[in-house]
């Protein structure tokens, strides 16, 4: 019995349970172990995190394409799990010790330290789990995986070290984003770029063999920088081959302010003529661009900061070599000062010197840790690299040649243009938590890298004897006693990056190294289902490894959606407080109704601008949905056993089964194609507006009349058709969609397991083929491959007229603003035969759902009556006496001039090139949304306005 309120949160514990308890997403299910498979891994989210916005949109979309390919007969894996996430966790913990106020990390030492880790992960670390669970995610629970199981950190190891053994992962000396607060190199991905009013300070370099004059500009040039205090690093100044002003100091040398150092002016076009005084400094170690002038022009990097962002120049040697004696007072007075400070302190003692030409107020980008909130440093240190242009030539081609396909496709521009100009790839963290690099150190800092020490024990002892450093006999009891190689070789501290390890998540994850009967039949998998901002980090290193290593793309195709923003388009952020809690959206309206407005306004390619009062609009949908279903159940509607759909003899019931297919077919080759959006869309129109507004509008007198085949056929056929729409909406409204199954009937079989709506249910007797491009459309069939639907075009022509008649009527009445009580006459002009006919067979419904008074037909439309027409014919609304002409068409007019001044609003807006290109994005596109209402709005209005006159 269906409960007489729809409560999503009761119904959501319970249908998990009926899930859980069946094994229902379970991956190879006895009878589905010769179907085809059907694979996607999961994103997996950081075992730090908790349910945003991002991760219920991504998980509904792949739980959709889940849900809809398990009722079609495959054997799907989604494949869950979650990241170790290295920075992010070790800082939860470490600040969880101050907040205890128990020893830091370096006082409690690696291994105490990372059992802490290890448990708060069992403690804490399954939140979001738990929580992609009440969203519905039908994932392979039982497979769940975390990127620091034993089994993948093997994999972990062995890609590693095979990769260095073929000269794809090295050691090299590098600049890296370095946060000297959490004392390690960090990603792109972590970096955030934040504006900063800061200054731009422009220097005078004395030319060498000219006396320094600061006022004669021919002793000096010009550069202009905004971090001063690094100028003590400086190895260069570049300036245009094409610079008419200063070209001719290319090849001469200046000497560097404070310091004495000798260096040269290179020419270089990194500098831009037109930006600034048109020369550069050159810092090679500490600035990215300047890294790569340093390599072109062979330029010595001097790196003068240590690893917490302090300067380094008593005891550096690179600093000091080369440099006039007086410069050493210059290390002692700045060594050990904050970055900062050393700024301040330097830029008075350049203006004491008479070497600050002047200071400019500069707004400019500055590079931030996204966690810990510090300026980043580009910072010169040793790093492991992999080969990523290596790697990335395979992984281009596959997508090149369509073995991998990006939806939208715009997206496989953005991929090839970061893969192309692809830079070494950093993989080493100065961090505790994560995969320790394999590799360890020899008493001379040789390398011995290896998947378990005990190899890499074998290697170095094996090294050392051939070298002769020990001789054979001490190798060999070095083999045999722990005791006696103890502190011979020590392994390296630092971890790899959390992006190494999801790289191999495709296979990792199904058991490779080892060739796992799994991992042969879900490799490749079919849809990556992940965001844009993760293309570079996450999607291409995927490519990369799974093509490495599996000789295959991990995934034939990947699917980038768009952001959640709030209502107003504005990107969400804790800071400006527009944050939506997808979990406060579930526990008001229930997981179906959100899931239903993310995958409703999944549009490919255009960000969600999403609103609380769209999730409660589609929580009404559910709620018709429930009351539908209650209908059904309290007329008595049940399937018989072996109901034919297609055999049934009423027009009304050959409609609904007509529309059905329509839905089936419209829903079926949307999700297919990834629009989302369009199958949720044909989803809403079928069940709210076919179904509930005029099937079962329709069927009610038949229902509520007397007893007979027709009223047998009708109740039977509402069944089927809710059975229909259950099935339909399942991906998308799992749980409402389970339990109405459930309490409808007595079933034996969950309605996730059950078929989709296929040729069994929608097939003629006679073979009917579709049309490609439109199976309604009546035009020729272009293939015999296609699935026969049921069609019916004689009942649709007759419901269709009667559905049309009524909503063109009631059209006019809302823009006339008739008032319901008042009931208007019809008449049908010029009518055929056939149209005289349905009229008549369907004039109590029509006058009913109308609001008419009566229904007569004449040859012409009578004088002063609204014309509409209806598939080709001319029906008559005479509104004389009922409607007040003169004051609809002035009000009309107020309207359309309302429009029009909304949309010369915005076209005067959009005509400002300065707004278009200063104003943020979302604000343009809510500016061209409006215009487009406003256009709609009055076409609208334009359209009631020439019907009013033709009336007159």
């Amino acid at each position: 019995m269906i409960e007489k309120t729809y409560q999503p949160s009761e119904i959501e514990c319970r249908m998990s349970r009926a899930w859980e308890e069946a094994g229902a997403f379970e991956a190879g299910r006895p009878e589905r172990r010769e179907a085809e498979p059907f694979t996607i891994v999961i994103p997996p989210p950081n075992v730090t995190g908790s349910l945003h916005m991002g991760h219920a949109l991504n998980n509904t979309l792949q739980d959709v394409l889940c849900r809809f390919e398990r009722m079609r007969g495959r054997d799907v894996l989604w494949q869950p799990g979650t990241d170790h996430a290295g920075i992010a966790t070790q800082m939860v913990v470490e600040r969880q010790l101050a907040e205890r106020q128990e020893p830091g990390r370096r006082d409690m030492g690696r291994a105490r330290f990372l059992e802490r880790v290890w448990q708060w992960k069992a403690e804490s670390g399954g939140v979001i789990v738990n929580q992609l669970k009440r969203l519905g995610a039908s994932c392979d629970w039982s497979r769940e995986r975390f990127t620091m199981d034993e089994g993948l950190s093997r994999a972990v190891a062995k890609v590693f070290v095979e990769l260095h053994r073929a000269g794809l992962i090295y050691k090299d000396k590098r600049l890296v984003n370095w946060d000297p607060k959490l004392l390690t190199a960090i990603s792109d991905l972590e970096v955030k770029q934040v504006e900063v009013k800061g200054s731009l300070w422009h220097l005078r370099y004395p030319i060498e063999g000219k006396a320094f004059d600061p006022s004669d500009s021919s002793t000096f040039i010009v550069v202009a920088t905004t971090r001063p205090e690094t100028m003590l690093g400086d190895t260069a100044v570049a300036v245009h081959p094409d610079n008419e002003k200063l070209e001719h100091l290319i090849g001469s040398n200046v000497v560097l302010p404070l310091v004495g150092r000798i260096i040269p002016i290179v020419g270089d076009d990194y500098a831009d003529p037109e930006k600034g005084t048109g020369a550069v400094k050159i810092t090679p170690a500490h600035d990215f661009n300047d890294f790569e002038v340093g390599k072109r022009h062979h330029l010595a990097q001097i790196s003068v900061l240590d690893r917490e962002g302090r300067l380094m120049l008593s005891g550096n040697e690179d600093f000091l070599r080369d440099l006039p004696e007086g410069a050493l007072m210059l290390a002692d007075a700045f060594d050990g000062m904050d970055r900062f400070a050393a700024r301040k302190a330097i830029v008075a003692r350049l203006e004491e010197s008479g070497f600050l030409d002047k200071i400019e107020p500069y707004a400019h980008m500055v590079p931030h840790g996204d966690r810990s909130n510090a300026v980043i440093e580009p910072y010169l240190t040793d790093q492991w690299y992999v080969d990523a242009k290596e790697l990335a030539r395979p992984a281009m081609a596959a997508v090149r040649s369509g073995e991998t396909t990006f939806v939208p496709k715009n997206w496989e521009k953005t991929y090839f243009e970061w893969m192309e100009n692809i830079q070494p790839w950093c993989i080493s963290r100065q961090l505790w938590w994560g995969h320790q690099i394999p590799a360890w150190y020899g008493p001379d800092g040789k390398v011995f890298v290896a998947e378990t020490e005990a190899e890499a024990i074998g290697h170095a002892l094996g090294y050392y004897v051939e070298q002769g450093v020990i001789t054979a006999e001490q190798g060999a009891e070095m083999a045999r006693d722990p005791a006696k190689r103890d502190g011979f070789i020590t392994r390296d501290e630092d971890v790899l990056d959390t992006w190494f390890s999801s790289a191999l998540w495709p296979f990792s994850t199904l058991g490779w190294p080892d060739k796992t009967p799994e991992l042969n039949r879900y490799y490749p998998t079919n849809v990556l289902v992940t965001g844009f901002d993760i293309i570079f980090f996450w999607v291409a290193r995927m490519m990369m490894m799974g093509i490495h290593f599996m000789q295959q793309a991990p995934f034939s195709t990947v699917y980038i959606h768009a952001l959640v923003r709030d209502e107003k388009g504005a990107k969400m952020s804790k800071s400006k407080g527009n944050v939506i809690d997808p979990l406060h959206l579930v526990d008001k309206y229930g997981a179906d109704a959100l899931r239903f407005t993310l995958a409703a306004m999944a549009v490919q390619g255009r960000d969600i601008k999403l609103s609380p009062q769209r999730v409660e609009g589609y929580r009404n949908f559910a709620t018709k949905l429930w009351n539908a279903c209650r209908f059904a159940e309290m007329n008595e509607c049940v399937l018989p056993p072996d109901f034919d759909a297609t055999a049934a003899k009423e027009t009304l019931n050959r409609w609904i089964v007509h529309e059905t297919a329509r839905a089936t077919c419209e829903v079926t080759e949307a999700i297919e194609s990834s629009r989302f959006n369009d199958a949720a869309g044909a989803l809403y129109r079928f069940v709210w507006n076919v179904y509930c507004d005029w099937y079962l509008e329709l069927a009610k007198p038949v229902i509520s009349g007397e007893d007979g085949p027709a009223k047998s056929e009708t109740r039977a056929m509402v069944a089927w058709a809710r059975d229909e729409i259950l099935k339909l909406l399942h991906p998308f409204m799992p749980f409402i969609t389970e339990e109405l199954w459930a309490v409808t009937s007595a079933r034996t079989q969950l309605l996730t397991l059950t078929e989709w709506p296929n040729k069994a249910d929608l097939t003629r007797k006679r073979r009917t083929l579709i049309a490609a491009a439109d199976p309604f459309s009546g035009s020729e069939p272009v293939t015999d491959l296609l699935e026969p639907y049921f069609r019916d075009d004689a009942a649709e022509a007759e419901i269709g007229w009667v559905v049309d008649l009524v909503t063109a009527i009631r059209s006019v009445r809302a823009e006339m603003n008739i008032p319901p009580a008042t009931l208007a006459p019809l008449v049908l002009a010029g009518a055929s035969d056939e149209s005289r006919a349905r009229a008549q067979r369907w004039s109590d419904v029509i006058k009913r759902m109308a609001r008419l008074a009566d229904i007569s037909f004449a040859d012409k439309a009578p004088a002063g009556a609204v014309q509409l027409l209806i598939r080709g014919e001319i029906i008559a609304l005479p509104l004389k006496g009922i409607v007040d002409v003169g004051a609809q068409r002035t009000r009309l007019g107020k309207e359309i001039a309302k429009a029009d001044a909304d949309i010369n609003r915005v076209d005067f807006k959009l005509a400002d090139q300065n707004f278009v290109a200063n104003a943020p994005e979302d604000i343009v596109e809510d500016e061209k949304e409006k215009r487009e209402a406003a256009a709609a709005r009055k076409a609208k209005f334009v359209e009631a306005l020439e019907r009013l006159k033709a009336a007159e």
